[in-house]
């Protein structure tokens, strides 16, 4: 099993203050990340940063233990459980199938998770406003999303069947193919679907809507955006517009995406954790958020890559990758 980590896992016994200064209690803070990818990171990143603000200064009274799993499920839930084992004193478990782990091996030690697309489909809270007693956190789905992105394929592309690749072990996916196929129907066009089930079946995916789709679009998935650039290269080949459900994505090559930072949604998450780790509140008295700031991001190099005509009235609506 190949795991990375770092941090300690010792845990001060003081529960009298925790106020998170210095001289104080201190912590250690459990982190379970499925896989490396710069909009994970970007969260982790974020979190650490809304703890610090808050008095929680990683070296001084925060350890943070980060394990990550390699897009390999069996990893992840031997990490959650060693997390458990080594009584952190909260679990930030930064993706759907982190958190799904997490729950599994402790309904003690408070969670908070980022990087979830749908947390009540993944049965990890019974809904936004009532999350559970031990996990609650930030949701990367903004529900104007992904009926955005489509509108602006059926206004400006013109697209009649737009190609999905996805994963269907990840709920967190299937969850987004369904309300990108609502949003399709509702625009007239039709989806075509191709699964996968790992990172290196998903170039022959993609080579396989050729000739069938007019738009290819790639949502939130791990193990897909994990071999983006496989796809970004048949659709600079075979000038197919391409887009993402992150910004990230637009960044490595993508052609566009509605979305947001997630350096915030970890950010936000953070601000939870500080609330719980003080004391202020508990898990279930903090509400699932969604993401803030939802935007249009485009990318020019991509554009001329899958000879898309860039319109004018396009940097109007949205803004472009440096």
């Amino acid at each position: 099993m190949a795991l990375t980590g770092c941090g300690t896992n010792s845990t001060s016994s003081n529960t009298e203050n925790n106020e998170g200064g210095e001289g104080e209690e201190s912590y250690t803070i459990g982190v379970t990340q499925i896989v490396e990818h710069p909009s994970l990171d970007a969260a982790f990143e974020g979190f650490k940063m809304a703890l610090e603000e808050k008095g929680f200064k990683e070296g001084d009274n925060v350890t943070y233990d980060v394990q990550n799993a390699q897009n390999d499920m069996n990893n992840s839930n031997t990490i959650a459980q060693n997390l458990v084992g080594d009584e952190v004193d909260l679990i930030f478990a930064n993706s759907t199938p982190s958190a799904q782990s997490a729950l599994n091996a402790t309904s003690n030690i408070p969670i908070i998770f980022t990087s979830v697309t749908d947390p009540v489909g993944a049965k990890l809270v019974e809904s936004f406003d009532n999350p559970g007693d031990n996990i609650t956190g930030t949701t990367d789905t903004h529900p104007e999303a992904i009926p955005k992105t489509i509108e602006f394929i059926a206004n400006e592309f013109e697209a009649k069947n737009v190609g999905l690749i996805y994963n269907a072990g990840e709920q967190n996916s299937v969850a987004q193919v369904e309300i990108v196929k609502e949003a399709l129907t509702s625009k007239g066009m039709k989806a075509v679907e191709k699964s996968v089930s790992t990172s290196a079946e998903v170039k022959q995916a993609t080579e396989a809507l050729v000739g069938k789709v007019d738009v290819i679009y790639i949502a939130t998935d791990n193990t897909v955006v994990s071999a983006l650039e496989s796809v970004i290269s048949v659709a600079n080949d075979k000038d197919i517009p391409m887009f993402a459900g992150e910004f990230d994505s637009v960044n490595r090559g993508a052609f566009a995406a509605y979305g947001f930072d997630y350096k915030d949604i970890g950010y936000e998450a953070g601000q939870m954790a500080a609330k719980i780790l003080k004391g202020e509140e508990t898990t279930a008295e903090l509400p699932v958020q969604y993401p803030q700031n939802l935007k249009l991001k485009m990318n020019k190099k991509a554009a001329e890559e899958m000879d898309i005509e860039v319109k004018p009235e396009w940097e109007e609506m949205g803004e472009y990758t440096e």
